[in-house]
C-alpha cells in the first residue's frame, strides 16, 4: 500500500512518511513460518551426548539405546529425536491447507535377545506420534504405546511393528512378523519377517534371537505408501520391501509435525531391545549406516574347555576330599536325607513347565515363615497369604496347594504352568511356583483391594469397606467379560475356569476386575468335546446341567458369569438365608419372579437407586438371566457378552443376541432355572 500511494500521489501533495518497502517485506518474510529438513545419521550413540531425547526406561549402554531395564517387573522406554518433521506441505499460495503428506527415508539398526527363547516375546516398534507420552499407554504392554485393543489411543499415532511374540488376541499370525499399526495395536496389516533375494526367493529372518537387523522404512507421503524391508546386517538392501501398506487412509494418522523414534515394552520375562544405529531423511534417501563395527550381542555360553585355574581347582579338590573323605560321605548323606524331608531336588519334568521357580527359603522370607497375620484366605484348594519380596519389595501372593501324590502334581503342574502363560490385562499374573516334597505354592501379584464380594455385600466382616457404585460396578463386569472371553476365545487352547464367583474376582489399586483362582481350570483344544471329570465349584454357581453330565464347558462358565451379573447389579448373594421366609430363595429365582411381572428393574439393589438408567439396568439384569438359561445352548457366548458390555450404547446388541434373549425368555419366565445340586 506504501508504493500503491507512492506511485499514484498527485503532482505537488505532501507525501506523508511511509515505512520503507524492503523493510515491510523483510518484516512479512521473517513472520511465516519456516520449514527445516531433517536429515541426520547416528552409528552409534554416546550417553553424554545421545541425540536424542530418552524417556522412561531407555538408556545408552554401551553405544547402543536399550529401551527397556531388565531388573524392573513392568517397563517401557522410549527414544525421540528432539526436533518434531513436519509431516505435511506448507499452505498453498490462496491460503488454504495442503492435504499432501511429506515423505521420510529413514533406516536403522535393531537386536532382539530374550533371556530365555521359548518365553514369550513383545518387540520393538518405529513410531510417529503426537506425544512423546501417548495418553494412556500401558506400561507393560503393547509396546508402551497403546491402551488395548478395545480402547484405541485417541491421537495421531502410526508405527511400524517389529513383534516377536503371537497374541490370538490381536490376531498376530506367528511370533516372528512385521506390522502396520493405525492408532491401535491391532495391526492393518502383517508379513512374516524376512527378505526377498536376487531371484524373487523369499528368506525368512528371526528377528528375536539376538542377530543384528538391518530395517529400512520409506515413507511416501504422495501417493500414502509405507515400505518396510528388512534383512540381516551384512545382506545389501533387497530391491523388494518386505511389507507394502498403501492406503489414503495413512492421512488420517498423521498430524503436521510428528515425534520420530522408538518404542517398546515388557513384563517379568527379559528380553533386551536395542537400537544399534539410526540414519533419517525428510529430504530423499537417508545415509548409509556403518554397519562394520557393530557390537554383536547374544546370552553368555559356558566354555567347552578348561582353564588353568580351573585344572587348579580341580586338583586341590580332588586332594580335599580324599583327606576329608570321612567328613565328606557323612556330609553327603545327611544332605540326601535332609533333602527327603524338608524340600525336594528340581526335577528334569518341572523345568519343562516354568521359566521361574522361587525357592522355599524365599517364600518363607518373603511371609514372614507364613505367619497367620500374613493369611488373606483359605479354601478347599489350600491358603493363600500375603508376602513382599526381598529382593525387590514386590508384593505377592502365595498360595499352598496340596496333592496326594507326585503324579498328581505333575499332571496339575502341567496344566497349571500352560495357564500361566495366559496374558491379559484382566487376568490376575502368576508370576511363578516353588515346590516342596507334594506342596506346589503359587506366586501371584498381590491384588491390594481384595476381592468383589467385600464390596457389594453387607456383613460384619466387610463393614468397614464402602459400597462399590453403579458405574463401578459395570465397569467390573465388563473387565470380566473381556478377561473371560480371552480364556475362551483368545487363546490356542480353551480355558474352562470352571470356579467364577465375586470371591474369585479381585480388584487392583485401580478397582479395576481381574479374574483369578485358576486351581479347578481346565483346558481344551479348540472343537475338541471335555471329558467327563467329578464336579466342582461353588454351590449357587453351577450350571444345573452339571449335575447330571459332569462336564464343564464354556457354556458352564458362562452360567456362573449370569450369576455374578446378578449378584452385582442387586447385591444379594446366590444363595442367602433371610430373616423372612420370603427370602430365603435363590437369587435367580427372585430376579426371574420380577422379570415374569415385567418390573425386572425392582430386583437392583436399593442401595445404588438413582445411579443408573432404567433401560440400562433392565438390560444388565436380562443379560444375566440370558447367562443362566438351563439349556446351555441358548446361553450367549462371552464375545457377545463382551460386545454388549464394551458397546458404544449398552442397548445395541448383536442381533444375534437379541435373537437369543427373545427366544429364551419364555423358559426363563416359567421356571426354567433350577437349583443348584
Amino acid at each position: 500500500m506504501a508504493l500503491k500511494s507512492l506511485l499514484l500521489r498527485p503532482p505537488g501533495a505532501t507525501m506523508t512518511p511511509q515505512p520503507p518497502v524492503l523493510l515491510l517485506f523483510l518484516l512479512l518474510v521473517s513472520t511465516q513460518p519456516c520449514s527445516f529438513a531433517l536429515d541426520f545419521l547416528f552409528n552409534s550413540f554416546n550417553s553424554t551426548n545421545p541425540g536424542v531425547d530418552l524417556i522412561q526406561d531407555a538408556r545408552v549402554d554401551s553405544s547402543v539405546i536399550r529401551l527397556t531395564n531388565d531388573s524392573n517387573q513392568y517397563s517401557l522406554g522410549r527414544a525421540f529425536y528432539p526436533t518434531r518433521i513436519n509431516m505435511r506441505s506448507s499452505p498453498s499460495q490462496n491460503g488454504t491447507a495442503s492435504s499432501t503428506l511429506s515423505s521420510f527415508s529413514t533406516s536403522f539398526v535393531f537386536s532382539i535377545l530374550p533371556q530365555i527363547a521359548s518365553s514369550p516375546g513383545f518387540g520393538l516398534c518405529f513410531v510417529l506420534s503426537n506425544w512423546t507420552n501417548p495418553p494412556g499407554a500401558l506400561a507393560s504392554q503393547y509396546f508402551g504405546l497403546f491402551t488395548n485393543a478395545t480402547v484405541p489411543v485417541q491421537a495421531p499415532l502410526l508405527a511400524v511393528e517389529f513383534d516377536t511374540g503371537q497374541n490370538p488376541e490381536f490376531n498376530d499370525p506367528n511370533r516372528n512378523h512385521i506390522g502396520i499399526d493405525l492408532n491401535n495395536i491391532e495391526s492393518a496389516m502383517t508379513e512374516d519377517a524376512g527378505y526377498y533375494n536376487s531371484s524373487g526367493g523369499f528368506v525368512p529372518v528371526s528377528i528375536g534371537n539376538g542377530q543384528n537387523i538391518h530395517a529400512w522404512i520409506d515413507f511416501d507421503g504422495v501417493d500414502l505408501v509405507i515400505n518396510v524391508t528388512v534383512a540381516p546386517v551384512g545382506i545389501p538392501r533387497p530391491s523388494l520391501p518386505t511389507l507394502t501398506f498403501k492406503d489414503p487412509v495413512i492421512a488420517n494418522y498423521v498430524s503436521a509435525d510428528m515425534f520420530v523414534g522408538f518404542s517398546a515394552s515388557k513384563t517379568q520375562w527379559v528380553e533386551a531391545q536395542r537400537i544399534l544405529a539410526w540414519s533419517f531423511s525428510d529430504r530423499g534417501v537417508a545415509k548409509d549406516i556403518n554397519v562394520t563395527n557393530l557390537p554383536v550381542f547374544s546370552l553368555p555360553s559356558s566354555s567347552s574347555s578348561l582353564s588353568g585355574g580351573a585344572i587348579a581347582g580341580i586338583v586341590i579338590g580332588c586332594v580335599a576330599f580324599l583327606i576329608l573323605f570321612g567328613f565328606g560321605f557323612y556330609w553327603f548323606w545327611r544332605q540326601n536325607k535332609l533333602k527327603d524331608e524338608e524340600e525336594d531336588d528340581i526335577e528334569d519334568w518341572e523345568l519343562e513347565y516354568w521359566p521361574h521357580r522361587f525357592s522355599y527359603e524365599e517364600l518363607t522370607q518373603a511371609t514372614n515363615g507364613f505367619s497367620n497375620d500374613q493369611l488373606l484366605g483359605s479354601g478347599g484348594f489350600g491358603k493363600v497369604y500375603k508376602g513382599t519380596l526381598p529382593s525387590n519389595k514386590t508384593e505377592i501372593a502365595v498360595k499352598c496347594v496340596n496333592h496326594d501324590s507326585k503324579q498328581g502334581l505333575r499332571e496339575f503342574m502341567a496344566e497349571i504352568s500352560s495357564i500361566g502363560r495366559l496374558q491379559h490385562k484382566n487376568l490376575v499374573q502368576l508370576r511363578g511356583w516353588c515346590r516342596k516334597s507334594n506342596e506346589l505354592l503359587l506366586v501371584y501379584d498381590y491384588m491390594p483391594n481384595g476381592s468383589l464380594d467385600r464390596y457389594i455385600f453387607t456383613s460384619s466382616r466387610n463393614r468397614s469397606n464402602k459400597l462399590l457404585n453403579w458405574q463401578q460396578r459395570r465397569q467390573i463386569l465388563a473387565d470380566v467379560a473381556e478377561g473371560l472371553n480371552y480364556l475362551h476365545n483368545g487363546w490356542d487352547q480353551v480355558v474352562v475356569h470352571r470356579d467364577i464367583k465375586s470371591s474369585n474376582i479381585l480388584l487392583d489399586s485401580d478397582m479395576r476386575g481381574r479374574l483369578g483362582d485358576f486351581g479347578l481350570a481346565k483346558l481344551y483344544s479348540h472343537n475338541e468335546v471335555p471329558s467327563t471329570t467329578r464336579v466342582v465349584g461353588t454351590l449357587g454357581y453351577l450350571a444345573p446341567e452339571l449335575a447330571t453330565m459332569a462336564v464343564a464347558t464354556s457354556a458352564s462358565d458362562v452360567y456362573s458369569f449370569g450369576v455374578v451379573i446378578l449378584e452385582v447389579a442387586c447385591g444379594r448373594r446366590p444363595i442367602e438365608m433371610g430373616k423372612e421366609e420370603e427370602d430365603d430363595r435363590l437369587l435367580i429365582d427372585v430376579v426371574r419372579d420380577f422379570y415374569a411381572k415385567g418390573k425386572v428393574v425392582e430386583a437392583a439393589d436399593e442401595r445404588i437407586k438413582g445411579e443408573y438408567g432404567a433401560e440400562e439396568m433392565e438390560m444388565v439384569l436380562k443379560l444375566g438371566l440370558a447367562c443362566c438359561h438351563p439349556d446351555p445352548q441358548r446361553r450367549p457366548s462371552m464375545r457377545e457378552v463382551v460386545a454388549l458390555f464394551v458397546g458404544e450404547d449398552l442397548e445395541v446388541a448383536p442381533a444375534e443376541f437379541l435373537g437369543a434373549l427373545a427366544a429364551g425368555g419364555d423358559a426363563i419366565g416359567a421356571g426354567g432355572v433350577v437349583a443348584q445340586t
